[in-house]
Order: structure tokens, then sequence, then C-alpha cells
């Protein structure tokens, strides 16, 4: 238990020092007498701060959900309200001044009141309202109460883990989630194009003429019986596509502001084409590559289909793993450690800081009061695993890698379409969401597009923006902060550099421009549609201010 003096007790404590010193100095023992009084005052404000805080947490003072639900599902962009209550069973009231959510830095959180006070033997009721304004597995570990003790001269933060887990999904997996499935939805075949054949289906093509090896459920009495002539009704079914969407899923696309990276809007992009194609009735199949082929989903349609596409876009661009964290081995231990203290019974007192093995063992057998039934990600050791493992369970953030992803794209792609152009049934569109690689026209990207075109599948390529910002990298300095000597010839070359510096990064930014619309255009020689995916209305198009436009070609936000 951590007790931190306010304002006002450092006040007192400086002013009664300084009256003590000023006593010594004037050499009378009254003045020193009534400084000292003050310290000696704050001292007992302490013990009775720390005594009537441990008397409020032996009593019982707690934090609990309202409901029995630990998880809860959201789109992105989505606001949940959660509800608790905070309890306090001892007989004095509790006065807090604040009330905060410890979360993953990935959620927006706020609460409502955020102070106020406890009755004796009495409940608060409080509401936690959370954005979620990225995909992916967040955990609100609890929240934390400051108390003010002795008048307002020490506040101690008491802390009640209660983990409680938030799975946000792409915004349009969250509609065709919800949709209601069954009757007729369910009686489409799933392989081939768009179009009309003879087959077992639901739709009547036309009545001809009994021939040898028609079924007799198959004949049309009544019009036989009309004609003369014995009849069969020949039905028709429905074909459908078979669709792959290629996600690039770097390391370097989750750079930018939470919600607004581009791997934010690839995602949202990835998404809005499944859930086009599986409401038709299409068979989609799912890519996730980085360094390698991180997820590979065979073509499949349905609700159920629908779900796993979804777990696949939250676990496969997520950077637990060793080789995509920004956290060593090191790091992930000081995030467990923190986590699971409070969660312990004993409070991991026969844990050593260092017993690293001791504490992925104890990690392992708190995992079942985690929210979110994790995978194992990668690993350097099994016991960075298993830590790991830890942090995905709870929702624990682990920030991407500051490095990229080394990988050469070019091949990494034509590993993917040859992979998309042996697969069975047949692909008959491929969706891409990638930055185009620099080499277009050679290497196996070339020959591996070709395959897939002679095979009569279409591609279509959607690039995130990855424009760099223009925001002045300097901080102008402040004259009077310069050595007068200097200033003369600082102030000009700090002028100039203010002058150069947009002229330089606008060059950069064309040379950008330049590079993307080359690739683009080799890309189309290539037989590929090509479109953008615009940050702003994909980003208001998640607010529900613009709706979605389907493009010529099958692509949005362009």
């Amino acid at each position: 238990m951590q007790l931190y003096p306010t304002r006002t007790a450092a006040h007192l404590a400086v002013a009664g020092a300084a009256v003590v010193g000023v006593g010594l100095v004037a050499r009378e023992p009254a003045i020193v007498g009534w400084g000292g009084a003050i310290l000696v005052a704050l001292a007992l404000a302490r013990a009775v701060t720390l005594v009537s805080v441990a008397r409020i947490r032996a009593a019982g003072f707690e934090m609990l959900w309202t409901g029995q639900r630990r998880l809860v599902r959201t789109p992105r962009g989505g606001v949940v309200e959660i509800d608790a209550e905070v309890r306090n069973r001892d007989t004095l009231a509790a006065r807090f001044v604040r009330l905060r959510a410890v979360a993953s830095s990935q959620l927006d959180v706020s609460i409502h009141p955020d102070r106020g006070e406890v009755m004796a033997s009495g409940r608060l009721k409080v509401k936690v309202v959370v954005r979620a304004p990225r995909v992916g597995h967040h955990g609100l570990h609890g929240l934390a109460l400051e108390v003010h003790g002795a008048p307002g001269l020490f506040e101690v933060p008491l802390t009640f883990a209660n983990p409680y887990g938030i799975e946000v999904l792409p915004r349009p997996f969250m509609a065709y989630l919800m949709q209601p499935r069954g009757g007729r939805s369910h009686l489409v075949a799933a392989v081939g194009r768009p179009g009309r054949a003879r087959g077992e289906g639901d739709e009547l093509r036309e009545l001809r003429e009994h021939q040898h090896g028609d079924p007799f459920r198959k004949i049309a009495w009544k019009a036989s019986s009309r004609r003369g002539v014995l009849l069969v009704r020949e039905l028709e079914r429905e074909e459908r596509d078979v669709v792959w969407v290629v996600l690039d899923a770097s390391v370097e696309l989750w750079a930018g502001p939470v919600g607004r990276a581009p791997l934010d809007f690839s995602i949202d992009e990835a998404a809005t084409v499944a859930t086009r194609h599986l409401g038709r009735g299409d068979r989609v199949g799912l890519v996730i590559f980085a360094n390698g082929i991180r997820t590979l989903l065979p073509p499949d349609h349905g609700p159920v289909h629908g779900q796993k596409l979804a777990q696949a876009l939250l676990v496969g661009c997520s950077t637990y793993d060793a080789e995509r964290s920004d956290l060593d081995e090191a790091d992930v231990a000081v995030r467990v450690l923190e986590h699971l203290r409070p969660l312990d019974a004993q409070g991991l007192s026969d844990v050593r800081r260092s017993d690293l093995d001791r504490l992925a063992a104890r990690a392992e057998s708190m995992r079942t009061r985690a929210p979110f039934a994790a995978a194992a990600p990668a690993g350097r050791s099994p016991r960075d695993r298993t830590l790991r493992r830890y942090l995905a369970s709870y929702g624990i953030e682990s920030p991407p890698r500051l490095e990229p992803d080394h990988r050469d794209v070019a091949v990494m792609l034509g590993e993917v379409f040859t992979t998309i152009a042996r697969a069975k049934p047949r692909a008959s569109i491929v969706h891409v969401m990638a930055t185009p690689p620099q080499e277009v026209t050679t290497g196996p990207l070339p020959e591996a597009l070709r395959r897939l075109t002679r095979r009569g599948a279409m591609v279509f390529w959607s690039t995130p923006d990855t424009e760099p910002a223009l925001t002045p990298p300097w901080t102008p300095a402040r004259h009077h902060d310069w050595d007068p000597d200097e200033q003369e010839t600082a102030v000009p070359a700090r002028d100039a550099f203010q002058d150069a510096a947009p002229i330089a990064a606008e060059a950069v930014l064309l040379r950008t421009r330049v590079a993307q619309a080359r690739r683009e255009a080799a890309l189309r020689r290539l037989g590929v549609r090509v479109s953008r995916i615009r940050p702003i209305s994909q980003h208001a198009r998640a607010e529900h201010l613009i709706p979605p436009e389907p493009t010529p070609d099958g692509a949005t936000g362009k």
C-alpha cells in the first residue's frame, strides 16, 4: 500500500521545516517548537491515514462488475457501457478524490462519477464508458480508487483487480454476424462464377419431356396430365464466386495514432470485402502475411466461417509474437508481474522478481481466470511463450516493434499467389490489401499474377495510404534562451532551416506519390485493378457518416 502526500501536505511540510530553520537561526525555542509541532502533526496524520485505509481494506472495500459476463463484443469505433459497484463494508464513510480505470492504452475509458463518497456499509454505482478505436482483444483490468486520509493531506490509491475483456471486431463483421440466418439462404451452391445452371436448386428453369434416367420425383404430374406427355421439372441453381482476401499485416503498418494507422484501415477494407461476398453466398478465404504466412483459411461460406474470418483478423494482425513485439522477455515478465500480483492470493510474495520460471508457472495457473482463450504466441523460449500467452489472454497491450519487417514483399506475394493458384476450388476473385512492392515487373510476382489470370481469376489491389505527414519536426526556440553572441549566426540558420524544411518534406512526399503511382501503373499493366484505401472516408464510414459506395471494379474507398 503506497501513500502520497497532497499539495497541502507538501506546503505544510515545507513551512514547518522553514519555521524550524528560522527558530534555530534566531535561537528562539518557541519558534522551533511551533515548526516542530507542524512536522509532528504531519507524521501523526500520515499514521492515522495508514490505519484508516488499512481498516477500510480489512473491512472489505471492493469493486464488482454488475452482471455475469466478463467479456463483451463491440465493433471498431463502438462505445460500450459497463456497470460496476464500489462497496464499502466499513462503519465509516470513505471519500475518494479520483476513480480511474486500469485498462489497455488501446481503449478510451471514462468513468462517471469519477469522485464522490461511499457511505458506510453502502454501495456506489459507477458507469464505465469504453470506446474501442482498434480491432483486437483488449483488457479492462480493474479500477483504481484514490482515498483521502486525514483532512485531505494524504492520498492512497486502492487498486481492484477484476479483469474484463473487450473484443473489438471490424464493423462490417459485427453487422454481418448479427444478421439472422436460415431458410433459403442455405440452399445456394458455393463454387464457380455467379450465374445459373441446371442442378439441384429451388428455382424452376423449364418443363421438358421425360428422358431415360430422370428421377420420378421430378415429374410434373399435373402438367403431364394436361398435355398428355410425361413432363419433368428442370430446376436451376445459383453458382457463386470463390474469393480470396490477402492482407499485408507488416508491423510497420501499425505506425500512427490508435485507430488511424494504415493497418486499421486495411483491416476494415478486408472485412468489408469479406462480408460483402459472404452475404452473396460466395466462398471466402483469407491469407494474412508479414514475414511469412501468418494465417491461411481455405474458402468457405456461412456465418460460422464468418466467425472464423473475424477471429483470424483479430489474432493474425496482433503483435504478441516476439518477432513483432517491442517487448523482450524481461519487459514481458515485468508486465506479467505487475498484472498478476493483485490477482494472486499471496501477492506473489513467494516469487522473486528474477525467478522467471516460477513466475511463468504461476501465470499459467492463473490463465483460467482470463477473459480470452488465446493461443500461445511465438516466443524465443517456452517460458517466453507462456508469458506472452498470459498477456494475450488478459488483453494486456504489447506494442509493435519499431523496426520494420525485413522481408521481400514481392517474394511473399509471389508465394501467396502461387498457393492460391494451386488451391481447390479454383479462385475466381482475389482481393489484395497491401502496399505495392518496389519490384513489380521482376521476380516471382508477375509470373504468379499471370498464373492467376490465366486460370480466370480477377485480381483487385487496394493500397493503404501511407504518405508521410508534413508536420514540421522542429520546435522554434525562443530568442532570450540563446547566448547573445551566438544569436547573430543562429537566428539566420534557424530561419533558413524553417524555410527549407517544408520544401524538403514536400519533395519527400512528391517522391513517395510518384513511386506509388509507378507501382500501381505496373500492376495495371499486369491486369490488376488498383484502388486506394482512403483513411478519411473509411474513418467517416466507420462512424456512420458516409455510407459505403461500391465501385465498378468491386473495390471501396476510391
